[in-house]
């Protein structure tokens, strides 16, 4: 059995298996076992889904916020996988977009949406490759 302890603020909201929880004050939740769940600071909307990875990532976030979305959601995602995967140059995104797609598969949704967080750097390299490596890795990248 996992257990997670989740600390959130007031007027926080957390995603749980489709459903939406909004705290009026600070609380610790300790999660007993094994759920699909999303913080609020991870969610990103629709007009955020601006490059590849952020579409990709929308896609996944829509399987985990709501799992009677997945039979529209999940060939969204694994379509956009997939000519991702042909679009970047990139090996290391290239590598880690298949495992993203071995993530999706096996239905790890929220290990797939922070694989793609750590991309984003990347992409934005591949994107902007004006700017150097080091202010790229240095930039703080949201969800």
């Amino acid at each position: 059995m996992a257990r997670m302890n989740l600390t959130l603020r007031a007027g926080e909201r957390l995603f749980i298996n489709g459903a939406v929880l909004r705290t009026d004050r600070k609380v610790t939740l300790e999660l007993l076992n094994d759920v699909a769940f999303l913080l609020e600071n991870h969610v990103i909307q629709a007009s955020d889904a601006t490059t590849l990875l952020r579409q990709i990532y929308f896609a996944v976030q829509i399987m985990l916020m709501d799992p009677a979305s997945l039979p529209n959601s999940l060939p969204l995602a694994e379509q956009l996988l997939k000519s991702s995967i042909q679009s970047f140059q990139s090996p290391l995104i290239v590598a880690g977009l298949r495992e993203i797609g071995s993530l999706i598969q096996r239905q790890r949704y929220y290990d797939a949406l922070k694989a793609l967080r750590a991309l984003y750097v990347y992409e934005q390299a591949e994107m902007h490759p004006s700017v150097s490596a080091k202010e790229t890795t240095t930039q703080r990248i949201s969800p």
